[in-house]
């Protein structure tokens, strides 16, 4: 096994030392190969994940995975090594890993953005929201402050600046926090709160955010709803124009068997669904009763709520996201898809109820008491750094100090994150159990006289999901319909049938009653029927198939 730890974050050559070492010790289990090359030329590892003695990935129902499409949101690449760590251990001896991966396959991309990724584990940290490449412009910004660490201390707080124009003061309850200053306040001593970092070119008065080069954000790139840059900052020149969503989106659409996809991101401790961009009411109703369920599932199975972007996660209520990957997946691809949001602080620290986007805007004193309390405790004092002098080279003398962000909030802190990580791969493992699965009820031959024979192939759909997956891939006619096919021997010819039919989808468990009532009923809808007369001298073989690109193939072969 190879020797992993899950209180690190690794970098990119350990990354992929890992994935490699385990494709060695499992070739059978788990197959490693690169779909494309970030901006700087670092291959984007794909890690497939099947028993290949029971089939090849490409006829079975698969489940997309992800993580660290923004640069410094490293955890969901540990959410993803440590998924492939839990199925490999549990081959096997587990029953439900083991019927899964026989049955099914994941496709886990640990590491979307490698570049950036590099950049936030360097032993001095760039960070940068997402792909390192330039964007809008290829210049170097000239004003403004830039956020680093000036004091060289390896980490980036902020500076507290004596302004009496500034609106925040310290907290009489506990002097190590600052509150914001009453509306009508006035005679008091009050600070201007800043990012740590440089100023270049300060006129002594005026003080911006240094626009950063590197503007783009991976996650608005992808073809659903896809904004230009005035509408959408950082959405890049045109839809999948960076290498890596490029990647992504060409190996996805060349894999149509794909049910589901779910995307690592931090923080909040959320597991979000589409829409971004509408409300529940323009959902099929069907899809959004199915993403409930699902989303309630994963909220038993994680401790984590199951919300809508739209109505629970905007960061303006007049604003919506556009281009991101699980609106992508489900409104084009049409298959059910998730942003899993790892980690809260907040909740770490007991803040139990919480408007997730909202508290940043307003929330409690009592909340930063409780969150301070919790770094006192459980970070040992280094989430919250109590203000201290420093002689900055172009405000003179201010205090440093304040949340450290990439510490307590940007990720889980290393001691927090097995216990975070573990939260994750019953529900991943569950989400793909459900998928559709095409699966063999009966291949028989009957003799008809003569040389005449009736052939005839059953199929069911034995997965909780029907074969189509979602109403919008209906909508969007993005799946096709069971085909089944017929292989005759040498001399022998159809009377009655066609070599290759189009059957029409499968429906599943999905969305039986609660009630089993006389107005309801479970009628076959899950089964399909395709009959032949195969006019052929005895002992000819007839080969069988039936394939669905969502639900997999089955295989009969039948002597006359």
């Amino acid at each position: 096994m190879p020797d992993i730890h899950f209180d690190r974050y690794y970098r990119y050559d350990d990354l992929t030392q890992l994935l490699h070492a385990f494709a060695a010790e499992h070739p059978t289990l788990i197959q490693i190969e690169s779909i494309g090359q970030s901006y700087e030329g670092r291959a984007i590892w794909l890690a497939t994940m099947t028993n290949t003695a029971t089939g090849p990935a490409s006829e079975k129902p698969a489940l997309w995975i992800d993580g660290n499409i923004h640069a410094s949101e490293v955890s969901p690449s540990s959410a993803c090594l440590y998924f492939i760590h839990w199925l490999v251990n549990g081959y096997g001896h587990d029953s439900a890993i083991t019927q899964v991966l026989d049955s099914r396959v994941f496709y886990i991309c640990p590491r979307v953005n490698p570049d950036g990724a590099e950049w936030a584990l360097a032993d001095r940290p760039k960070i940068v929201r997402s792909s390192t490449r330039p964007y809008p412009y290829d210049e170097e910004p000239i004003d403004g402050l830039a956020q680093e660490d000036v004091d060289g201390d390896g980490r980036m707080l902020s500076m507290r600046i004596p302004d009496s124009n500034g609106g925040w003061k310290v907290s009489l309850e506990e002097p190590r926090l600052m509150v914001r200053r009453e509306p009508d306040e006035t005679g008091g001593q009050y600070f201007r709160i800043l990012p740590e970092g440089r100023i270049d070119n300060y006129d002594g008065v005026l003080i911006k955010l240094q626009r950063k080069k590197e503007g783009l954000d991976l996650n608005r790139n992808f073809p659903m709803e896809w904004r230009t840059e005035g509408e959408q900052p950082g959405a890049g020149p045109f839809p999948a124009s960076e290498p890596e969503v490029r990647a992504m989106v060409h190996f996805i659409a060349a894999h149509p068997n794909i049910t589901a996809g779910i995307a690592f991101h931090t923080y909040s401790g959320v597991l979000l669904r589409p829409f971004s961009t509408h409300p529940d009411d323009d959902m099929p109703a069907e899809d959004l009763w199915t993403f409930q369920k699902i989303g309630q599932r994963g909220q038993e199975l994680t401790g984590y709520p199951a919300i809508s972007v739209y109505h629970d996660f905007r960061y303006h209520p007049k604003e919506v996201i556009t281009g991101a990957l699980d609106d992508w997946l489900y409104d084009h691809v049409g298959v059910y898809a998730w942003t899993v949001e790892i980690w809260s602080p907040q909740r770490q620290a007991g803040i139990e109820e919480y408007k997730y986007i909202d508290w940043f805007r307003q929330h409690p004193f009592e909340d930063d008491r409780k969150m301070l309390a919790w770094s006192d405790e459980k970070l040992c004092g280094q989430g919250y750094v109590d203000w201290y002098p420093f002689q900055h080279p172009q405000l003179g003398p201010v205090e440093l100090g304040g949340w450290n962000a990439s510490l307590a909030f940007r990720n889980p802190p290393p001691a927090f994150l097995e216990q975070e990580l573990a939260l994750f791969p019953r529900w991943l493992l569950w989400h793909l159990a459900i998928s559709p699965r095409l699966e063999l009820l009966e291949a028989s031959a009957a003799p008809l006289g003569g040389d005449a024979h009736r052939v005839r192939l059953v199929v069911q759909n034995s997965g909780w999901l029907p074969t189509y997956v979602t109403k919008k891939a209906v909508q969007r006619k993005a799946v096709r319909g069971v085909v089944a096919e017929i292989e005759l021997p040498e001399g022998a010819t159809l009377a009655a049938g066609q070599p290759r039919e189009e059957l029409g989808q499968l429906e599943g468990r999905a969305y039986l009653r609660a009630a089993s009532l006389g107005w309801g009923a479970e009628t076959t809808d899950d089964r399909l029927k395709v009959e032949w007369v195969v006019v052929a001298p005895a002992g000819g073989q007839v080969k069988l198939l039936a394939r669905h690109p969502r639900a997999g193939i089955v295989r009969a072969a039948l002597r006359l």
